[in-house]
């Protein structure tokens, strides 16, 4: 399988670029030939995978965290369709959060990222579609791997992406959501599931999952399948600051589900309007963008190498 790295060097807080002679000789080892790009600005990741589809390359590593693979993922993608409904996606997980990869149960070694890149072994992987309204003030649509989510998350998001992240992943993130519920406001927002009839939830966060965490290991949606053609959503009301800090525990390991403020369901749209005030969204770590949104699934759109 042809096959093209996409590669962060600012991932694993520099290490990767620093590391790269080494990791790329390692791939070379398992692979024999491979292309590979350095990103080096936003959606750069997009612009060098869509290329190397274009090329030719079967197979797209996005080598970097939850941010490069979502890049990556978008360029999967032309005029919003699919480029190669062959082509399949892959990854060399080098990032702070690590939650993609945390669905999956991998790992950081390098060694293991590399035996499965040196497999054949790939499986229908669903994509989010997710129409919005960007930081400049347009429509704008853009495709996730893992979750998207409004509310508290995304100001978790921006405290964390504006740190250092020299505490590392789990720190970092737990340090952001602190400083994230002082800021935040509960917000009312009006949904609209599967075209069903409009609800007005009041929102701390609602998560549209794909995949099973964010937020560094937080266990939103415990019971998420990545191709079964459903998104996984996961709503919380009126959590604050001594909520978390008090059952902190149950956010990471899947306990929450329980809690009275927490609400679950399933559905393969969901349209979401404030009705009080900006309410901005988390995309894969990243915050493009606010409501209103509306999210679509995407039943195996691409490959995803396991």
């Amino acid at each position: 399988m042809k096959t093209f790295l996409v590669v962060n060097p600012r991932s694993a807080n520099g290490q990767t670029g620093k590391r790269w002679v080494e990791i790329s000789a390692l791939v070379g080892k398992v692979l024999g030939e491979f292309g590979h790009g350095f990103t080096s600005g936003g959606m750069d990741a997009a612009r060098l995978a869509r290329q190397a589809i274009d090329d030719g390359y079967e197979c797209i590593v996005a080598v970097g965290g939850d941010g490069t693979l979502n890049e990556v993922t978008n360029g999967f993608f032309r005029d919003g369709q699919v480029i190669n409904p062959q082509a399949t996606l892959a990854l060399l997980p080098r990032g702070t959060g690590g939650d993609f990869r945390r669905t999956f149960g991998w790992d950081l070694e390098l060694t293991s990222a590399l035996e499965r890149l040196r497999t054949e072994k790939t499986e229908p992987f669903d994509v989010g579609r997710l129409e919005f309204i960007d930081n400049d003030g347009n429509p704008a649509t853009r495709f996730f791997a893992n979750i998207a989510s409004f509310g508290v998350s995304a100001v978790v998001a921006r405290e964390v992406n504006q740190g250092s992240k020299a505490l590392g992943g789990n720190l970092s993130f737990m340090w952001g959501t602190v400083k994230g519920l002082l800021k935040y406001q509960e917000r009312q927002v009006r949904l609209t599931v599967d075209g069903g009839p409009p609800e007005t939830v009041s929102v701390t966060a609602v998560a549209v999952a794909n995949g099973r965490y964010f937020g560094s290991g937080m266990f939103v949606a415990p019971d998420a399948v990545t191709h079964d053609g459903l998104f996984d959503v996961t709503i919380w009301s009126n959590y604050g600051l001594s909520d978390f800090v008090l059952k902190s525990k149950g956010v990471y390991n899947g306990d929450h589900v329980t809690w009275k403020g927490t609400r679950r369901l399933r559905c393969r749209t969901i349209h979401a309007e404030s009705e009080d005030g900006d309410v901005f969204l988390d995309v894969d770590g990243e915050t493009p963008g606010r409501l209103p949104c509306t999210m679509t699934i995407l039943p195996g759109a691409i490959r995803l190498k396991v």
